[in-house]
């Protein structure tokens, strides 16, 4: 089972390539529709260079001939796509297309995306041969996707339920436990006596209430969550929103308990240290791919990378105020920040906090 958004991407984009492979197509792209199925969320390609995926700019939303492939999940052959009534056009940079062939990504009647593939290098056209193979390879795409999907709702139920599970526990045991010690002691407290002792006695039940109300703090957090839904989907949600504006979907990877072991204080932070990270990103690097890695353990780790334009190492402020506030934020919850440049090409910032 694929446990991590990068695994998926790289996964999918090793389809594209095979389908190219293996129907001589020039390019090829991957589709991957909301969960709502009306826009591609994202979208792979293969067949590109960097300096034309730069010039080309945001990925297409689902217009066009594109479009109709999400509106009308069938195949679709074409030997010149510029001819459909459907054709939208190629954006400035973009190299001119003819041949197409399109087929959903479809598993069990559920469709979650398109396989596309143009300019058929050995014809002048795509054939049914081709069509078969180029569905058999969606249909792979499709099962990748459904299966990280249905991974993400499982760890997000199973983090609902262990939540429940605990709060329980404290409101039933140890609260209940706790509120009996100190009425004991309260009783105790009236008995005759050393004034002292009732004085000592009377603070220890002052705190014994106060630790009760702290309990009932942290149990109303455990059934609100981060977002109500943990910071894993916290996460992902904000690389969706974030997608439009980059012009890609981050990929993203987590690793070790994000859900069960980040507190609320925390993950707040680390989620403004991300929207700043990726609009920095998105305004500076120029990029076509970006990366978000998160580590959890003694310390929470944050990786925010990019293939874009790079930037100095010794200039972290280069982005202006955002940047400065990740490094605030880090040396006020005694960690680090830095930001260098991204081996094979891009930018990379980490932000790495003690988990407390």
């Amino acid at each position: 089972m694929i446990e991590a958004d990068v695994d998926l991407a790289v996964l999918l984009r090793h389809l594209v390539e095979e389908a190219c492979s293996l129907v001589d197509a020039r390019y090829g792209a991957l589709g991957v529709l909301n969960e709502a199925r009306t826009a591609l969320e994202q979208f792979l390609t293969v067949g590109l260079g960097e300096e034309e995926e730069r010039a080309i700019g945001p990925r297409p939303a689902g217009r066009g001939v594109l479009g109709l492939l999400i509106t009308e999940p069938q195949p679709l052959r074409l030997a010149d796509l510029r001819t459909h009534p459907d054709y939208y056009g190629f954006p400035a940079g973009h190299p001119s297309m003819t041949s197409f062939l399109g087929v959903p990504v479809r598993v069990r009647g559920e469709v979650y995306g398109n396989l596309y593939l143009t300019d058929k290098q050995s014809a002048d056209e795509f054939d049914r041969e081709d069509e078969a193979m180029a569905e058999a390879l969606a249909l792979a795409a499709g099962i990748a996707i459904e299966n990280t999907r249905l991974h993400d709702r499982v760890t997000v139920l199973s983090v609902l339920e262990d939540r429940d599970r605990i709060a329980r526990d404290l409101h039933d045991r140890v609260i209940q436990r706790i509120f009996a010690v100190g009425m004991t002691l309260q009783a105790a407290s009236r008995l005759p006596g050393s004034p002292e002792i009732s004085e000592r006695v009377d603070k220890a039940v002052d705190e014994l209430d106060n630790t009760i109300n702290e309990i009932r703090t942290a149990i109303f957090e455990l059934g609100d969550g981060v977002g109500g839904r943990g910071l894993r989907h916290s996460v992902l949600e904000l690389a969706r929103e974030m997608t439009p504006m980059l012009g890609a979907r981050p990929e993203v990877t987590f690793h070790g308990p994000v859900d069960s072991a980040v507190s609320q204080q925390l993950a707040d932070h680390l989620l403004a240290v991300l929207r700043e990270a990726l609009t920095n990103a998105a305004k500076h690097a120029r990029a076509t791919r970006f990366f978000v890695t998160l580590h959890v353990g003694d310390e929470v780790r944050l990786e925010v990378a990019d293939d874009g334009t790079g930037m100095a190492e010794e200039r972290p402020q280069t982005g202006g105020m955002g940047l400065i506030n990740l490094a605030g934020r880090a040396e006020k919850l005694g960690g680090t920040f830095e930001i260098r440049p991204r081996e094979g090409g891009g930018t990379r910032l980490l932000w790495c906090v003690p988990n407390n």
